[in-house]
């Protein structure tokens, strides 16, 4: 099995997040020793620009065409990209909500991959997913508590924007590990939150191919 891991997180060993998202390969070493990891950190990675032509590439496929010889040359490195991403069985993501939302370095991977007769088509019916039987599996941390019985839970839009974005390619078993919240209340509560979610990630990564 191929899991792609897509880092957003700049912090590296200080991230939050990626103490729980340590948790998650703690567990998936357990049950498949011989998973291939494949790292891609966005906020490294050196993603294609959506210029004007790339966008302009988009409404041609869009229409139901193939890209033109002269398009070609600019989403060559997004077809890659989508490649990677598709050549994966199963994908994790390591993200801290930033304003509400997903930092801007996963927004701009998203807006890479996310492409029509790559990811989706348009149908009678309306859009189809074309990444079928795959799950994933979002790491998070989070300033406050944006959980469904909070009252700040209407700020989380980060949950439902990639939901709705990766629902769109086809990917609809999609499990959320929220580590929550990590400032509002203190050091104290903060350990305890990372712990709590971690434990939740290791049981995670264990069952994430077996189940």
């Amino acid at each position: 099995m191929k899991l792609l891991h897509i880092v957003a997180t700049p912090r590296q060993e200080e991230s939050r997040t990626l103490k729980v998202t340590a948790g998650f390969f703690e567990g998936l070493k357990k049950t498949n020793p011989d998973c291939k990891v494949d790292t891609l950190d966005v906020t490294k990675e050196k993603l294609p620009p959506m210029t004007v032509k790339a966008v302009n590439g988009k409404y041609v496929l869009l229409g139901g065409k193939e890209l033109s010889a002269d398009l070609k040359p600019t989403w060559a490195d997004i077809i890659k990209h989508i490649e990677r991403f598709l050549s994966a069985d199963g994908y994790l993501i390591s993200a801290p909500m930033w304003n509400f939302s997903v930092p801007y370095y996963l927004k701009h991977y998203i807006d890479v991959i996310i492409q029509p007769g790559y990811l989706f088509k348009y149908t009678d019916k309306g859009a189809e997913g074309l990444v079928k039987n795959k799950k994933m599996a979002v790491i998070t941390s989070r300033g406050g508590d944006y959980s469904p019985d909070s009252p700040f839970s209407s700020y989380d839009f980060q949950e439902p924007y990639l939901k709705a974005v990766f629902g769109l390619a086809g990917i609809t078993d999609i499990i959320f590990i929220n580590a929550q919240p990590m400032d509002a209340l203190g050091p104290d509560v903060q350990k305890q939150k990372i712990e709590a979610a971690r434990v939740i990630a290791g049981k995670t990564g264990r069952d994430f191919f077996t189940k």
